[in-house]
């Protein structure tokens, strides 16, 4: 059997290994594929594994030997489902290996933001406390989360890793989903009383056509003065063009975010260079952890297939 892998360096990262994988098949490895080479490239493959490649109609209807579609990630955006589910195509994802990681770090970009960590920590490096008159000093306000409300947009799994963690630091948590539940850590409340009581909102809804850009203008305007944003969701969900008019006028007090509208981020994006915006490169997934759960993972869904039990097929 022909595996391919089209993109498997942000997985592996040159430190993780796909042995277990090649166990499997014969195995052909690519660390980047260019767009002009997909077809090229994955043409003999019988099963296929990628992660951010767009496998439309027209790439999948060139590759005639393949069977099997394997996901490097959750989100299955990038593949016509439609054509794959057409051609008996199963095409699998990998559920719920990043939970903590993103939980850590959508708490992380919090914390930043109402503490200032690395901002104090360069402001020492750079020699500021050795030049200071007093024992200490402050650049920017230090907010304390205890007694703080905490809005959760989408109350999927990580949401409810990020609601255990709030709750551990004193903050009350409220949370909106189409389907409510109740787990006696968030009060389920409408999204216009989210935005309208909570000091931080935080975004783990999926990419749909409900969700696109759902935070923009009239949302922030229903929001308390002095909100802090948080994104490790999608980009979409996010008007940016938004998101910075409320960093500029203050009416947000930060921004933090592991996922831009497009990513790598075009040099003019909007939140490039915005105050009190915090951007990581979507790397809340990418602790050595998940990234080797993620792998088992992947390996487990091509081996379910071999013997005939399809698992995590999205469609």
């Amino acid at each position: 059997m022909k595996i391919v892998i089209l993109d498997g360096y942000t997985t592996d990262e040159g430190e993780l290994s796909w042995g277990e994988l090649e166990k499997l098949g014969e195995l052909c490895y690519y660390e980047r594929t260019p767009v002009d080479k997909v077809v090229e490239r994955a043409k003999d493959a019988e099963i296929l594994i990628s992660n951010k490649i767009i496998l439309s109609k027209e790439v999948l209807s060139q590759l005639g030997k393949l069977k099997y579609i394997g996901l490097l990630s959750t989100g299955f955006n990038v593949v016509d489902l439609a054509y794959a589910k057409q051609r008996g195509i199963p095409v699998c994802n990998i559920p719920n290996y990043s939970t903590k990681s993103v939980a850590q770090l959508t708490v992380a970009l919090l914390l930043e933001i109402a503490m200032g960590v690395g901002k104090h920590s360069q402001s020492v490096h750079n020699g500021d406390w050795s030049a200071c008159k007093d024992f200490c000093y402050r650049i920017q306000d230090i907010t304390e989360l205890d007694g703080k409300t905490i809005g959760l947009v989408g109350y999927g799994a990580i949401a409810q890793e990020v609601a255990k963690i709030a709750k551990a630091l004193g903050m009350n948590v409220l949370a909106y989903r189409r389907t409510p539940c109740e787990d006696g850590i968030a009060k389920m409340v409408t999204l216009d009383e989210l935005y309208g009581r909570s000091d931080v909102i935080s975004m783990h809804c999926p990419m749909n056509g409900d969700s696109d850009k759902m935070i923009d203008e009239l949302a922030i305007s229903k929001m308390k003065d002095g909100v802090i944003i948080l994104n490790t969701a999608r980009g979409g969900v996010i008007d940016e063009v938004a998101i910075r008019r409320g960093l500029d006028s203050g009416k947000i007090a930060g921004y933090g975010a592991d996922v831009l509208s497009s990513e790598p981020p075009t040099k003019d994006n909007a939140l490039i260079g915005a105050p009190n915006c915090y951007i990581t490169p979507h790397v809340a997934w990418a602790s050595r952890e998940a990234r080797s759960r993620l792998m088992r993972i992947a390996v487990d869904n091509v081996r379910a297939f071999l013997n005939g039990n399809i698992k995590n097929c999205v469609y």
